[in-house]
């Protein structure tokens, strides 16, 4: 089997808001009669080419078929509702989990079973000024639905991040309810760091995002968040940004600051065996990194101590879950199966050290236990 946890929708109402504003995050149309989605002001090119494969559902399971997926575990794409009212969001986040519910109960189910193709991950009401109840009957809502397995979210929080004290209530009522997170990069950083020759978006994506998602998790991380609320499964947009590479870095740091060294009950490099990776990363080698840096987590649980050999680098496999991010990064003929499918498979294909197991696991027996498809 084949499963894709990094997929993304915008459906009908979402895009109707969009289609409705005169700034970013908008869809306009240029000069060539074409629908474009600008997600951010000043945005390279004025945006994206927006079609049927963002919001369709045929589209999505042509899209599956044409590379051998057989379920996809469906989830919105940035920028969420950070644009919204609070009453704005409240009401939207409500219709459009229950319109991702539709989406998802009414696809197709595997040949000779009982599972639906598509599963989905809703949206919290995530704004400035919002209650935390009107953000608890979300996760309520949610979790009700029984065809969405939790929810994604982007870097900001109520806007003051993730390790804001505010949030607890909320990471509580998730874990509480079994329910994953899918945390996202939206923002990337600074633009100013990119300069002024035009790159077009290779800077924004390439760094930008897993320079925001690596510094998000660590915030949260540092907050003692996973101390409080053991039990959170937080999976990772593209395996985890920077963060398995700077682990033993942060944890140095921690260790020689006076204002965080006794905070955490653990090693740094503890925390990041709670957390679950994409497979979204293109290479091998990127793979079969992330899979030892989390494969090593246990050795740093304070007050055991554990000596890891080679064939322990199989064990971060488990937390590893094969991902498209489609609609993006399409090809340039219809035909073509898209790059970013083919190059994942082949990296999860190539990486040393794994066997069949782990990469049956990659592709799909992780995602069906982490997300509870039975």
């Amino acid at each position: 089997m084949l499963v894709d946890v990094h997929t993304h929708v915008y459906l009908p109402r979402y895009a109707s808001w969009l289609r409705s504003r005169s700034i970013a995050p908008r869809i306009l149309v240029n000069e060539a009669g074409e629908e474009r989605l600008l997600i951010l002001e000043n945005e390279t090119s004025a945006g994206r080419p927006v079609g049927p494969s963002y919001w369709d559902r045929n589209a999505k399971l042509n899209f599956m078929d044409q590379h051998g997926i057989d379920i996809s575990v469906v989830s919105f794409a940035n920028p969420w509702l950070d644009f919204l009212s609070p009453p704005d969001a409240e009401s939207l986040a409500r219709d459009l989990n229950t319109d991702l519910e539709e989406y998802c109960a009414t696809s197709p189910c595997l040949p000779s079973s009982s599972l639906n193709r598509l599963y989905g991950l809703g949206l919290l009401p995530l704004v400035p000024g919002i209650s935390i109840s009107s953000v608890l009957q979300a996760v309520s809502q949610i979790a009700k639905a029984p065809h969405l397995r939790g929810l994604i979210m982007g870097t900001k929080g109520l806007g003051k991040g993730l390790d804001d004290d505010a949030l607890d209530p909320v990471w509580k009522a998730i874990e509480e309810k079994g329910l994953v997170v899918f945390l996202h990069p939206h923002y990337g950083v600074d633009s100013s760091a990119w300069g002024d020759k035009e790159n077009g978006h290779v800077l924004p994506l390439a760094l930008g995002f897993p320079f925001e998602t690596t510094t998000a998790i660590t915030r949260f991380i540092l907050s003692g968040a996973f101390d409080r609320f053991p039990s959170l499964r937080i999976l990772l947009a593209h395996s985890g940004g920077t963060l398995p590479q700077l682990s033993s870095r942060l944890a140095s740091c921690i260790d020689h600051d006076p204002i965080v060294a006794s905070r955490l009950k653990h090693d740094a490099r503890f925390y990041l065996g709670k957390l679950w990776f994409d497979a979204v990363a293109y290479g091998p080698e990127e793979l079969a990194f992330v899979s030892e840096i989390v494969s090593r987590a246990g050795r740093y649980e304070s007050g055991k101590t554990n000596t890891k050999t080679f064939a322990d680098r199989k064990e971060g496999s488990k937390r590893m879950l094969f991902g498209t991010d489609h609609p993006f990064f399409p090809p340039l003929s219809s035909s073509e199966k898209w790059k970013s499918v083919v190059e994942n498979l082949e990296a999860i294909d190539s990486v040393a050290g794994w066997g069949e197991d782990e990469r049956e696991g990659v592709r799909a027996g992780n995602a069906l236990t982490f997300f509870d498809i039975q």
